[in-house]
């Protein structure tokens, strides 16, 4: 099936913890030599990219990107793939030193983070001459504009990584449960899967894990809320909040949520599944390929559930591809992505494991189409989705890095999958380490 994603290779949507973060690494990189290479003086571009999926991804990415022909006078293309371990160190010596890409993935903040040193060359011109060429109205809805700041686009999406609510066929018919279509009906369903030992509020939050506090703050997405206001500036403990985390305690308290939830690993939480003892959750929307086997036609993507206010919403993270000021020149890079974009639908349509494409051209062919689970999270998923920065904007910015894989969000989650607190004391002590960070 297309998008065999690994929850695991979205576990690096953030740069560092802060901006001060990359701001230490880099003045010491300063200092060093860098680990990426030959600088812009070179007559090569160089493309780095991440291990965004199976062992086929990187192989087929390379060929995409070797086959380059440049017009004349522009520079050829060279590809390096970076790992995961270590990337935010190797990313921020190389581009102090001038030693690293003209063009690049990477972390989901990292665009805006060296955006704030000066060291992105804004995506503008080029989203520009995509509306001349058909490019930029292939984006799904809402994209482009996650990427906006007020100096510019600092980068352009690349890959989708959706948190959704999913379910088991076989044990809710089991259970007897409708299928849940808001806050109300889930909270039935997960009464019904009680009855038969069944979790229906299946995630976790244990170490490394974020994915129980994304669906959480999912929710206050679902119900009108969010965590920063349209000044950019943490606004938490709202009454959208405070109903969405209720929402959570209720089911916590009724015991419809696995107690041991708050130390969950994505593989702990896979192997519940896969032992039949949840039987609606919380995941990305790569959850069936990662369970594999029968497990992975047993499970399905709920449709977006209407909160108790009659909203809906969903977190999700636009990864994207960024251009550096340190290039052999900005037209260069400019028309490389240009083939870059236009060529790249096989690693969607090769099953390379890849996230969900940001083009409406990819998620209508035949192969993507055959993954009904990605179909429906494109097309009733996506539309109503929004960023950490939500709601005050759609627009990611710096700020976002307080909120993304940080120890405050992590501590925030397991206090209320914990149960022993409540809503407005849990978002409080959240707001209060924002503040503080």
């Amino acid at each position: 099936m297309p998008n065999n994603i690994s929850s695991s290779a979205f576990s690096r949507r953030a740069f560092l913890g802060g901006a001060a973060g990359v701001s230490a690494v880099a003045l010491l990189a300063a200092c060093t030599s860098g680990g990426g290479g030959s600088g812009s003086s070179s007559k090569t571009l160089k493309f780095w990219n991440m291990p965004w999926g199976g062992t086929t991804f990187n192989p087929l990415d390379k060929k995409i990107t070797l086959a380059y022909k440049p017009a004349k006078g522009l520079p050829s293309a060279t590809y390096q793939q970076i790992q995961w371990a270590n990337f935010t160190q190797q990313f921020a010596s190389a581009v102090a030193s001038n030693t690293g890409p003209a063009v690049s993935s990477g972390g989901g903040t990292q665009a805006f983070q060296f955006a704030s040193q000066g060291k992105i060359a804004y995506a503008d011109d080029l989203l520009d001459s995509w509306k001349k060429n058909g490019i930029y109205d292939d984006f799904l809805p809402g994209l482009v504009d996650t990427m906006k700041t007020d100096k510019g686009y600092a980068a352009v999406p690349y890959n989708l990584d959706m948190r959704v609510m999913w379910y088991s066929k076989s044990l809710l018919e089991k259970a007897g449960a409708d299928v849940p279509t808001d806050w109300q009906s889930y909270i039935k369903a997960c009464a019904a899967l009680k009855k038969i030992g069944v979790y229906g509020y299946g995630t976790g939050s244990g170490a490394g894990d974020f994915t129980g506090v994304q669906i959480i703050v999912g929710h206050m997405i679902n119900n009108g809320g969010g965590l920063f206001d349209e000044n950019q500036k943490p606004n938490v403990v709202t009454p959208e909040n405070i109903e969405a985390v209720d929402f959570v305690l209720e089911m916590v308290k009724k015991g419809y949520s696995d107690p041991a939830s708050a130390t969950y690993t994505s593989d702990n939480v896979q192997s519940q599944w896969k032992a039949k003892k949840f039987g609606m959750g919380g995941d990305t929307a790569g959850l069936a390929a990662n369970l594999g086997g029968e497990f992975a036609s047993d499970v399905a993507v709920l449709s977006p559930l209407k909160s108790d206010s009659g909203k809906k919403g969903a977190l999700y993270f636009p990864n994207n591809i960024m251009m550096y000021t340190n290039t052999p020149s900005q037209k260069a890079s400019e028309a490389f992505l240009t083939y870059y974009y236009k060529n790249m639908a096989p690693l969607w349509t090769k099953n390379t494991g890849i996230g969900l494409p940001p083009l409406k051209s990819i998620a209508e062919t035949s192969e993507f189409k055959a993954n009904a689970n990605a179909v429906k999270v494109i097309n009733e998923w996506q539309p109503i989705s929004k960023t950490w920065a939500a709601p005050g904007t759609n627009s990611l910015f710096l700020g976002v890095t307080k909120v993304d894989g940080t120890p405050a969000m992590t501590t925030f989650a397991q206090s209320v999958l914990g149960g022993n607190v409540t809503a407005k004391a849990a978002l409080t002590t959240l707001q209060n380490a924002l503040k503080a960070s």
